[in-house]
């Protein structure tokens, strides 16, 4: 039987050396779920949160099969865990995702210049309790707050920055996840707007947002137009790695 762990300590070995930020929101609790099969000493183990799950440990086909509902993107640990989402969901998409380094030191200057870029007509404004609000209501900006269980612990936890025009989100840069000693950033613009640099500028000041709080501000791509715009704010590539997009027929955005 597939449950919640209370104890994630008690899987912190089974996800060792594995720098995702997501894992350890889980690990750390401070939002998502580890599930396991065994709840006393587990050897298997599925962390998720957002729409994201990572299984680390020994191959498990009841944690899979027993996946939270609605799209997912799953990391497998090695290729025996690729091997079975493979074998358990058949119509899987196999995709190549870019890890961005988590070491990045960044230059202020340069990030106070992308945000002067700024065009006439543009308002930049950190996320409060009426732009979550405004933020739900286009499937584009919904995830700069939906991985968060309430407005409440958004507000508390997330960090985030929108661009407006015409009291219209049109860019934005928030914390899809937060874990203790940053954010995993979540950026996006509305298609009509891209060509204006305004994920540049929306990354940038969340970016000097999170360096005045000591906070790092993490970064994964899902696709290489995404790491470039990771390196032009400072960001360096790492490596590729595979996940599987399950359900995507259920994916909202």
């Amino acid at each position: 039987m597939v449950i919640e762990l209370k104890d994630t300590s008690k899987v912190k070995d089974l996800f060792a050396g594995w720098q995702e930020t997501l894992i350890y929101s889980c690990v750390q609790k401070v939002m998502g779920k580890i599930f396991v099969t065994d709840h006393v000493d587990p050897v298997s183990a599925f962390a998720y949160v957002g729409c994201f799950g990572f299984v680390a440990g020994k191959p498990n086909r009841e944690l899979l099969e027993n996946k939270p509902e609605g799209f997912t993107i799953i990391t497998p640990q090695n290729e025996a865990w690729a091997a079975l989402i493979e074998e358990v969901y058949p119509s899987a998409r196999k995709v190549t995702r870019y890890a961005i380094k988590k070491d990045t030191k960044f230059y202020e200057a340069s990030l106070q210049k992308n945000i002067d870029m700024l065009p006439n007509g543009y308002e930049l404004k950190e996320i409060d309790s009426d732009l979550y609000d405004k933020c739900l209501e286009d499937p584009v900006t919904r995830d700069f707050v939906s991985s968060f269980v309430s407005k409440e612990q958004y507000l508390e936890l997330g960090r985030g920055i929108v661009i407006l025009k015409d009291n219209k989100i049109v860019s934005g840069a928030s914390s899809y996840t937060r874990y203790n000693e940053g954010i995993e950033i979540e950026v996006d613009t509305v298609e009509s707007e891209r060509k204006n640099h305004l994920a540049t500028i929306a990354c940038s000041a969340l970016i000097l947002r999170c360096l005045k709080e000591n906070l790092y501000p993490s970064w994964d791509a899902q696709n290489m137009n995404s790491v470039r715009l990771a390196e032009k704010l400072g960001y360096k590539f790492d490596h590729e790695y595979i996940a599987y997009e399950v359900d995507r027929t259920r994916r909202v955005h």
